[in-house]
């Protein structure tokens, strides 16, 4: 099992009070430990506004940060934990994606979701739409990035749907990575996301489930691939673990993460609590990753 540090970026208010400036060198420097201490991946949020509500505090914009970190880090794989679906056109989503792939040597990642907080969507400008119409949008927006990121030297990309099209759309550069840049799509919805991630990802990303509630939801997760006739095997299974879930060092976090991988669980991803101000926050928590079996460079 691969471990993926969410570095700190404000939305969660860890940066209250500070200058941008200041904040902004903390997300690069914790980036790099996670690199250094051979952490396999690293992850920003989707989010304009703080957590649970907003506030006049910092949250830096995530692809723009990413664009930055790919260009300061050399090892580690860089993604989404997940993008808004509703928030930008998913065909300069993958344009973007694409650029990035290049820009960071082939180490992308698109995480993707149908969002899901109100604030952020009315202050900027987005309406709220229901979520049976975020989630037929969201099935839109893959049939795009799927089309647009297909594999060969110039695919010219044409979809007609409710919520999103392209037509003849042309997406160079293509990514480092073949077949593509993996998609991961983000959400513990069993009826309508998990049967988009059967059809469209490489990987499922449930957000916050604890092991027993994961090894509940695994027939339906194999179930869903099983419907469409794809090996279940072959869709990668990760966990966002809620920050306040993760505990502090020592032998229940050991606990929780070896849960995970007890059950195939091919990557967690989390915020490690207190890792803005405290470089002994991440190493020890690297510590505990290894005493739970996990795999660490």
């Amino acid at each position: 099992m691969q471990v993926g540090v969410i570095a700190p970026q404000g939305w969660t208010g860890e940066y209250d009070g500070w200058p941008a400036d200041r904040a902004w060198a903390r997300t690069v420097a914790v980036t790099r430990q996670a690199e250094r201490l051979g952490f396999e991946s690293v992850w920003l949020f989707d989010h304009f506004q703080t957590v649970p509500d907003p506030t006049d505090e910092l949250t830096f914009e995530s692809f723009t940060s990413l664009a930055a970190l790919a260009a300061l880090t050399s090892r580690v794989r860089l993604g989404h934990i997940v993008i808004c679906n509703g928030f930008r056109n998913p065909a300069l989503v993958a344009k973007m994606i694409s650029t990035l792939d290049v820009i960071s040597a082939g180490r992308m990642d698109l995480g993707i979701g149908a969002g899901w907080k109100r604030d952020e969507w009315l202050a900027y400008g987005y309406g709220f739409p229901e979520t049976r119409e975020r989630l037929a949008a969201l099935e839109d927006a893959l049939e795009v990035i799927s089309r647009m990121l297909a594999p060969g030297r110039s695919v010219h990309a044409t979809y007609d749907g409710r919520y999103a099209r392209v037509e003849d759309a042309i997406n160079v550069p293509k990514p480092l990575q073949q077949p593509r840049v993996p998609i991961m799509v983000g959400g513990n919805g069993p009826n309508v996301t998990w049967r988009l991630a059967a059809r469209f990802a490489d990987e499922l990303n449930v957000d916050g489930l604890w092991p027993h509630e994961l090894a509940e939801a695994l027939p339906t997760i194999r179930g869903r691939c099983e419907e469409i006739a794809r090996d279940p095997d072959s869709l990668a299974l990760s966990v966002n673990i809620m920050r306040e879930r993760l505990g502090g060092a020592g032998a229940k976090r050991q606990d929780l993460l070896a849960g995970y991988r007890a059950l195939g669980v091919s990557r967690v991803m989390t915020l490690v609590r207190d890792c803005a101000d405290s470089d002994e926050a991440l190493e020890s928590f690297a510590q505990d990753c290894r005493a739970a079996g996990a795999d660490l460079v």
